[in-house]
C-alpha cells in the first residue's frame, strides 16, 4: 500500500487520527466513539488492556452491531497476527467485520538474516481470508529494543510484510525521537508511517510527514487512562486539518 492509498481511504491530505479507545465495556466504548466521530476523527482502535481476548470480543461485536459503517481496528494485547488473523477471519465471516488489526510486535529482523516468523505471520494472514489493514509494531515499545543505527533497516525490512509501518516512542505517552521518525520515513519510503505514542495537539505538528497517529494518552482526559477528552482531540483534529491545508 502506498501512503497516497492510505489517505485517500479516509479522505485525508494529512495525519490521519484513529483515538485509541483501552476498552472496559459496551457503554465506555461506544460514549468515547460517540466523542471521537462528533469531533470528526474517521476511526479508531479498540485494545483489551484489563482483560483476555475472549473477554475482549463480545465488545468488538457488539461496538460493530452498534456502530456499522464505523471505521474500527483493533489490537489483541500481546497478541501477533499469527493468533490475531484466524480470529478477525472467524469475525468476517460471522459478518463482523474488523477493519485493521495492529500488533505491537510484528516481529521482524532488522538485519534481514531471519524473516521466518514474519513470513509465517503473512501466511496466516492470507490463508485467514480477513481483507483488513495490518498495522505492524516495529521497533515498538515494550518489545526487544532496536539501536537507533538500524532503525531504518528495521524499516526497510517491515514495509514488504504489512499495510502500514507502525513505530512508537520508548514508552507510553512518551514522544517518539524526531530523527527516529525521518530514519522510518526514510526506509519505507512511501508506504504508510503510523505513529502510536506520544502524540499531543502541541506537537503534531512535529510528525507532519506521518501519516497516522494512533493516539490515546494525547488526547484522554487527564489521569484518565480510559476517556477521550473532547477538548483535546477537537484541538487536536484542528491542528492535523492545518498541517494539510499547508500541504
Amino acid at each position: 500500500m502506498k501512503r497516497r492509498e492510505f489517505r485517500k481511504l479516509f479522505k485525508a491530505s494529512g495525519p490521519v487520527v484513529l483515538p485509541v479507545i483501552h476498552a472496559l465495556d459496551n457503554g465506555q466504548v461506544s460514549e468515547n466513539i460517540r466523542i471521537l466521530v462528533g469531533e470528526g476523527a474517521p476511526g479508531c482502535f479498540l485494545i483489551n488492556h484489563d482483560f483476555g481476548v475472549d473477554a475482549f470480543l463480545p465488545i468488538v461485536r457488539e461496538t460493530r452491531s452498534a456502530w456499522p459503517s464505523l471505521w474500527m481496528g483493533v489490537n489483541f494485547l500481546a497478541v501477533t497476527g499469527r493468533e490475531a488473523f484466524p480470529v478477525l477471519g472467524g469475525l468476517e465471516k460471522a459478518g463482523c467485520p474488523v477493519d485493521a488489526y495492529w500488533a505491537d510486535n510484528a516481529r521482524i529482523d532488522e538485519t534481514g538474516r531471519d524473516s521466518s516468523e514474519a513470513r509465517q505471520i503473512a501466511a496466516v494472514r492470507t490463508a485467514s481470508g480477513w481483507p483488513g489493514l495490518y498495522f505492524g509494531g516495529t521497533a515498538f515499545k515494550k518489545q526487544r529494543p532496536v539501536e537507533p543505527a538500524h532503525w531504518q533497516d528495521a524499516a526497510r525490512e517491515a514495509a514488504p510484510f504489512m499495510d502500514v509501518v507502525t513505530t512508537s516512542g520508548v514508552a507510553t505517552g512518551q514522544e517518539a525521537d524526531l530523527r527516529k521518525v525521518r530514519e522510518f520515513r526514510a526506509g519505507i519510503g512511501d508506504a504508510p508511517l503510523a505513529l502510536a505514542s506520544g502524540v499531543t495537539p502541541g506537537n503534531a505538528r512535529t510528525y507532519a510527514d506521518v501519516d497516522a497517529f494512533l493516539v490515546a494518552t494525547g488526547i484522554n482526559r487527564p489521569g484518565n487512562f480510559y476517556n477521550i477528552d473532547p477538548a483535546r482531540l477537537a484541538q487536536l483534529m484542528r491542528t492535523v486539518r492545518e498541517i494539510a491545508s499547508h500541504g
